[in-house]
């Protein structure tokens, strides 16, 4: 489940930065406000790559999902890349979860 789950995190940290540099077009936004929310969900993918597999990791990404297409108010394409990324986090928990089952099944028929 992590490798699955890392990449779409990746790959959200480059959707974030894009939708920073088309934020910084708004008018109503100061550059620096956008940095600084953009900076802070960037890190945030980032560290959540290491926290996955611990208690409220994947909690923690369902409430990045539901940030990312909130943030379709500023940059409205945030709320069609927004479900686009929620529906890769779901196949990246769910499938990651049955590869992680069948790791588990392999290993201990291989130890029987």
């Amino acid at each position: 489940m992590r490798t699955l789950c890392a990449s779409t995190l990746i790959g959200e940290f480059f959707i974030i930065g894009f939708a920073g540099l088309v934020a910084m077009k708004d008018a109503d936004l100061s550059s620096g406000t956008v940095w600084t929310v953009c900076g802070i969900t960037m890190f945030l993918c980032v560290a959540l790559c290491g926290m996955i597999t611990r208690p409220g990791g994947v909690a923690l990404g369902w409430a990045l999902q539901i940030a990312l297409i909130a943030s379709g108010v500023f940059v409205p394409a945030m709320y069609f890349m927004g479900v686009v990324f929620a529906l890769l986090w779901w196949a990246s928990v769910h499938f990651g979860r049955k590869v992680d089952e069948a790791k588990a099944r392999f290993a201990a028929q291989q130890e029987a």
